[in-house]
């Protein structure tokens, strides 16, 4: 009677502790794009960073102006957080498209709200584009291209 209990229960345990559904590609993307606002939110250099290819090839388009490379992105991110810079994404108009196992676009209007230090702070709404690459580190964003967009 013993054996019949245990096995059962074994069972159950087994059954129980099946792996659960690994996320879909779309899902990764929308979480990296997500874990890339609020490191932006939090002015958080380092957490931008992580997420950023790590590449002299990284483009960010700003204000018209091309930013090549990981680390000059990131050295303009710490100027600009040291005034006002805050994103605010439409989560509901978000879309993610994934090309093949390894690329991916993002697609989202944001609106920026950012000042210099002590100047008021200016909101302007964009069309945020990101190209992101699968790594062995996970999605990584390889460009931001901003295109500036009028209010809804």
């Amino acid at each position: 009677m013993r054996k019949p209990v245990v096995r059962l229960i074994l069972t159950c345990l087994t059954l129980s502790a099946a792996p659960f559904a690994a996320a879909s590609p779309e899902d990764e993307v929308r979480q990296t794009f997500e874990r890339f606002v609020a490191a932006q939110n939090g002015h958080d250099v380092q957490a931008v960073g992580s997420l950023l290819l790590e590449s002299s090839n990284f483009l960010w388009i700003t204000r018209g102006t091309p930013v090549w490379g990981r680390d000059a992105a990131l050295k303009r991110f710490s100027a600009l957080y040291e005034g006002t810079w805050q994103l605010a994404p439409e989560a509901g108009a978000l879309r993610v498209l994934v090309f093949g196992e390894s690329a991916a676009q993002v697609f989202a209007p944001i609106v920026f709200t950012i000042g210099a230090p002590g100047q008021a702070p200016q909101t302007t709404r964009f069309l945020m584009n990101q190209l992101l690459v699968k790594t062995s580190g996970g999605w990584k964003i390889a460009n931001l291209l901003p295109i500036p967009a009028p209010a809804p």
